[in-house]
């Protein structure tokens, strides 16, 4: 983004310009290849844009790229690292970052964030690990990373774990092992997900008419996984037609299973067949249905996916592509 004629910052610099405002990018000695993909703001990409950036990452790690990576706008870099995340399966790290504050602006953050990120993705400690955001010097897990705040240039961060790493003197450290890998097959659907959020005094009368325009549901319930009793019966009945998932609207923590037992707890949705979503979020829940059902997985095969993510000891319901590359 950097100043338009009209007013107001626009995406005009193309990935040459970003990389040659990189200080010191030539002392680390990394070989840079830099392509401009598209040029949209992150709240304007879509489902299908990112699909095509999995191919796209797919061909240059198939042609021997050691790492990629991928810059945009802040709004969607959550979202986009966990769908490229299960898209992904070689072994070379993909690493998403952004800036928080424009060129125009004093100190603006984005070539150190760019500098930090080529040299995680140019690093062998960050192989196995799929794809990593990077910023402000964080290394943060694609399917635990949110922005949490809506200017700060310590936006991003995890709150289920912490960053598994930091840039410490120009290095990539890394404080937590590389967990199991979980990777999707290529989308041959593209089913609508909706994601209703439960709010202190909604009645869900308008949950059937949202539901019947759709191939799957997140609920982003209360607490620990709760929505009023009131919607009870319309989420049983839904349950039966499309998969539910029930994920929790606080953006920490797990949902729970087992604990509560009144109607319209967590222990009562599960047991009429809404899916626990784990530790995702309300918007990695999504898109991990997105991605189930768009492979052509049963409401069963998506559960299953969904207990993986959760519990490490749960078989992923597809085998997992060998990697490209070696570990080294």
């Amino acid at each position: 983004m950097t100043a338009s004629d009209t007013g107001g910052v626009v995406p005009a610099l193309t990935v040459a310009d970003l990389v040659a405002a990189i200080p010191g990018l030539a002392e680390t000695g990394i070989a840079v290849d830099a392509v401009s993909y598209r040029t949209h703001p992150g709240a304007s990409l879509t489902l299908g844009d990112l699909t095509d950036v999995a191919e796209a990452i797919r061909q240059s790690t198939d042609s021997g790229a050691t790492g990629v990576v991928i810059t945009q706008g802040t709004d969607t870099i959550e979202e986009t690292a966990y769908l490229l995340h299960l898209l992904h399966p070689g072994s070379q790290p993909v690493v998403v970052t952004g800036a928080m504050r424009n060129p125009t602006l004093a100190g603006p953050d984005g070539p150190a964030n760019l500098l930090a990120a080529i040299t995680v993705a140019a690093s062998p400690t960050a192989r196995e690990r799929g794809v990593l955001v990077v910023m402000a010097d964080e290394i943060h897990a694609a399917d635990r990373v949110r922005k949490t705040h809506s200017t700060s240039t310590g936006a991003f961060t995890s709150p289920t774990g912490g960053p598994v790493g930091y840039l410490v003197e120009g290095q990539p450290r890394f404080v937590s092992p590389a967990p199991p890998r979980h990777v999707l097959p290529a989308p041959v659907h593209r089913p609508r997900i909706g994601l209703y959020t439960a709010t202190l005094g909604d009645d869900g009368t308008s949950l059937p008419a949202i539901a019947a325009q759709l191939d799957g549901l997140v609920i982003a319930g209360f607490g620990v996984g709760h929505v009023p009793d009131t919607w009870v019966a319309t989420l049983t009945a839904l349950a039966q037609t499309i998969p539910v998932v029930l994920a929790s609207r606080t953006g920490a923590g797990p949902v729970l299973t087992s604990t509560y037992g009144f109607p319209g707890s967590e222990r009562d949705l599960t047991n009429r067949g809404l899916i626990p979503a784990g530790f995702l979020d309300p918007y990695k829940a999504r898109l991990l249905l997105h991605l189930t059902l768009a492979a052509g997985a049963t409401t069963h095969e998506a559960a299953q996916a969904f207990r993986a993510t959760a519990n490490p000891d749960e078989p992923w319901p597809w085998p997992t592509p060998a990697t490209t590359m070696p570990r080294t």
